[in-house]
């Protein structure tokens, strides 16, 4: 029992397939994964952004913007930074277009999300740091279930590794016998490898930079985009090692992952903003910035209570003056003259 129990604890391992059909119409788990974590960050975003006195159903507004400028900006930045994969002898620049396969670029994916954020914030007159701030948390939650994708696609690991949570990797193949890792199945369970799933310490590094901004939002009552200052700086400083335990193929500068680069830039430059920020003062009220008269959700619920109250107790007088008026016109009330 002990031996069994040791091989269980020795390593991971993958999903033998990260493709499902039903009929002819593909489930893909990594677009899965991708439309869990929207649906998480848009929910949990909405809440924040109500609770910071915003309106129910404005993060929803945005989302309709942002969404697509992010899938775009992440796609972009994976295939600029990628390119061998597509461009070159042999390959095939159309697959770059083949997001279901995976590939989204977080720096895009923010970069260009900002700008869709910024019409949707600029549209609804509402300050796009506000609702940065209300966001950030989700955001980097729905960075941890994107990854799940990744495990499932058995793609962003790092070198082998003996350590107890090894992942294992299977050699997968098409029914028609050609190696394929993406749709391809794995019939033999025997890993080709066992390395480390640096896609799954990313996804808990994640969900503890999650934590600390919540924590800290709540501490310290943090405006101003300084939660996602916060964030960017708390993901980045974990991208930094993750991407330096990745052996995936990937663009080279000096020697070094391109992404390796990108997270110290990024990083620095979200400590500065957050330090920066520090001097515009409290957390700002969303309700007196968005520039108009609109009431917020509490206020909204106050007034159609004050709508009720009055309607019933119109109706209650109402009710008094049908009774009076029906008395004096009663036989018992008409005097004989």
């Amino acid at each position: 029992m002990g031996a069994v129990l040791d091989a269980l604890l020795a390593t991971i391992p993958s999903p033998d397939r990260g493709v499902w059909y039903l009929g002819p119409l593909p489930l893909r788990a990594y677009a899965l994964c991708i439309i869990a974590g929207i649906i998480v960050a848009i929910w949990w975003g909405e809440r924040r952004w109500v609770e910071r006195g915003g309106i129910k159903g404005e993060v929803t507004d945005i989302a309709v913007w942002a969404v697509p400028f992010g899938l775009v900006g992440g796609r972009l930045y994976h295939v600029i930074t990628d390119n061998q994969k597509y461009f070159g002898p042999g390959k095939d620049p159309l697959a770059a277009l083949e997001i279901w396969n995976g590939g989204l670029g977080i720096w895009g994916a923010i970069a260009l999300g900002a700008v869709g954020a910024w019409i949707g914030c600029r549209r609804k007159g509402i300050p796009l740091p506000a609702m940065a701030d209300a966001l950030a948390p989700g955001i980097v939650v729905a960075q941890a279930i994107g990854r799940l994708g990744n495990y499932f696609n058995q793609e962003l690991y790092g070198g082998d590794t003996t350590l107890p949570w090894g992942l294992e990797i299977y050699r997968r193949v098409t029914p028609e016998g050609r190696e394929d890792a993406l749709a391809g199945i794995a019939i033999d369970h025997t890993p080709i490898q066992v390395v480390h799933p640096t896609f799954l310490y990313e996804l808990l590094w994640n969900l503890g930079v999650a934590l600390l901004i919540v924590w800290a939002d709540r501490k310290f009552r943090l405006g101003h985009g300084r939660v996602l200052a916060l964030y960017v700086a708390g993901y980045t400083a974990g991208r930094f090692w993750i991407e330096l335990m990745r052996t995936d193929e990937a663009t080279l500068i000096l020697g070094t992952r391109v992404n390796v680069f990108v997270s110290a830039i990024v990083f620095f430059g979200a400590i500065a903003y957050f330090i920066i920020a520090k001097s515009r003062g409290e957390r700002e009220d969303v309700a007196a910035l968005r520039g108009t008269d609109q009431p917020t959700e509490a206020e909204l619920a106050a007034e159609d209570k004050s709508v009720t109250d009055v309607a019933e107790d119109s109706g209650e007088a109402g009710e008094d003056d049908v009774a009076e008026k029906d008395k004096k016109n009663s036989p018992e009330s008409v005097k004989p003259e």
